[in-house]
């Protein structure tokens, strides 16, 4: 199942919206919607905005990633990788950007700065019970009990 994603600009811009940059690629290129360049210091981190809030399908999630290029030749990352947005969030999607290279990177308006990964997320809530996660707890104690147990006995019996 291929989800639909709406984009809406949060404000008036000339800069790309996101899209593949081929018919295999994973990720949608997120761009820096900046009016002006911007340095990131060496181990110095940045909110980049992208202009633009997503409307995702339910059942589906977004995930930032870094661009694998920028990574390897200058530093340039994701403080949290992969940043997620979940499917209700709609406001605007800021790139957390960190340089961990040893130079200065300027990161200008327009620059592809990380992917967007449209994918499927599994739900949890599964819930054991009060009386099976008790019965855990007491197998676990016993367990411990016996280990301990086992090496105070050798420990016991070693010679010095």
């Amino acid at each position: 199942m291929t989800p639909k994603i709406k984009v809406q600009r949060m404000r008036p811009s000339s800069m790309l919206l996101p899209r593949y940059q081929s018919a295999h690629a994973a990720g949608m290129d997120l761009v820096a919607d900046i009016e002006v360049s911007l340095e990131v210091a060496s181990m110095g981190r940045v909110a980049v905005p992208t202009g633009i809030a997503v409307e995702i399908a339910s059942g589906f999630e977004g995930q930032v990633r870094p661009r694998s290029g920028r990574a390897l030749e200058e530093g340039l990352t994701l403080i949290n990788s992969p940043g997620t947005i979940d499917a209700d969030y709609r406001g605007e999607i800021k790139v957390l950007l960190v340089n961990l290279g040893s130079a200065p990177i300027v990161v200008r308006p327009g620059d592809r700065i990380a992917q967007l990964v449209i994918a499927p997320v599994a739900a949890g809530g599964a819930d054991r019970g009060r009386r099976t996660w008790a019965k855990f707890a007491r197998r676990r104690r016993l367990r411990a009990y016996w280990k301990v147990g086992a090496r105070a006995r050798v420990s016991r019996g070693a010679s010095i």
